[in-house]
């Protein structure tokens, strides 16, 4: 049986999600890119980046893109290695407005796995 997801104060995720999602706001991929463990893969927008090389060349891509701002609006522990951080940006992206869900998966300590969809 699945564990239902429980609601959790931000504050409260795990280092490596933590200072990812600082990175991001900062607009640092090198700052974001060490939350990644080495064989890592992150979906984002209908791509798949595999690597710590091809994360942080999207880290750095999406940054400089568009301008945003982003603000948590809920943060979920889905197992004891899995939560889903909810997310809305405002910017000058298509759409301009958009409302995110970050999945994490954690592989010892580290981010294994992201998944970013509306």
């Amino acid at each position: 049986m699945a564990e239902s997801p429980t609601p959790i104060d931000p504050t409260d995720l795990p280092e490596a999600i933590t200072r990812y999602l600082t990175g991001r706001a900062a607009k640092d991929a090198s700052a974001a890119a060490p939350a990644f463990a080495p064989h890592a893969t992150v979906t984002d927008d209908g791509h798949t980046y595999e690597g710590v090389e091809a994360i942080t060349r999207w880290l750095g891509q999406t940054d400089t893109e568009y301008s945003y701002t982003t603000t948590i609006t809920g943060a979920e522990r889905d197992a004891p290695d899995r939560y889903t951080v909810h997310q809305h940006l405002e910017g000058n992206f298509p759409g301009g407005k958009v409302d995110l869900s970050c999945r994490f998966v954690l592989a010892q300590g580290l981010i294994g796995e992201l998944g970013i969809a509306p």
